[in-house]
């Protein structure tokens, strides 16, 4: 992935794919279950579902809580902005009109299995990294560079985690 010279108001992006020998409707069931999340993530630690909802639908809203080393801890509201079962779910991180994140997951059958792909976009709200950036401007994109390595390589964990549950090869984490 090219983000040499990527700056935070550019809304950069980052996607990550994987084949799995599961149907989308094995998939689905684990990337639309956000409790499972902070089980596969090295940074969020829990989550929670708001205003009653029990579950995944369109406009549905939930708490993260998460943690980074250099970024300390923080909680965000996430608004469901996309819920096509078993195809496409995604959400916008904060406003949903000018999200700090939007987080997608994308399943399409492929061969009696599922091509997932996991895709971000920072900004173009603000989040912990535009307080970074506010105090370090000279180093907005090594700051981006750095951030959207570290999705990448979070988000390359997850859809392998995800890939072992769908095809049974064992607990996540494991």
């Amino acid at each position: 992935m090219e983000w040499a010279g990527a700056r935070y108001a550019d809304k950069p992006t980052v996607e990550v794919s994987i084949r799995i020998g599961a149907p989308p409707e094995r998939v689905w069931a684990l990337v639309s279950d956000i409790g499972l999340m902070p089980r596969l993530s090295a940074e969020l630690e829990s989550v929670e579902w708001l205003d009653g909802a029990t579950g995944p639908a369109l406009r549905a809203r939930f708490l993260g809580r998460s943690r980074h080393e250099a970024l300390g801890e923080w909680a965000t509201t996430s608004h469901i902005v996309e819920y096509q079962p078993p195809r496409v779910f995604a959400w916008a991180v904060q406003d949903p009109e000018t999200p700090s994140a939007i987080w997608r997951f994308s399943l399409e059958p492929e061969d009696g299995g599922t091509l997932l792909r996991q895709w971000v976009q920072l900004g173009p709200g603000r989040s912990g990294l535009s307080f970074a950036i506010d105090r370090m401007p000279e180093k907005e994109e090594k700051i981006v560079y750095v951030r959207l390595r570290e999705f990448e390589a979070g988000m390359t964990a997850t859809v392998d985690a995800i890939k072992k549950l769908a095809e049974g090869a064992g607990e996540a984490g494991a």
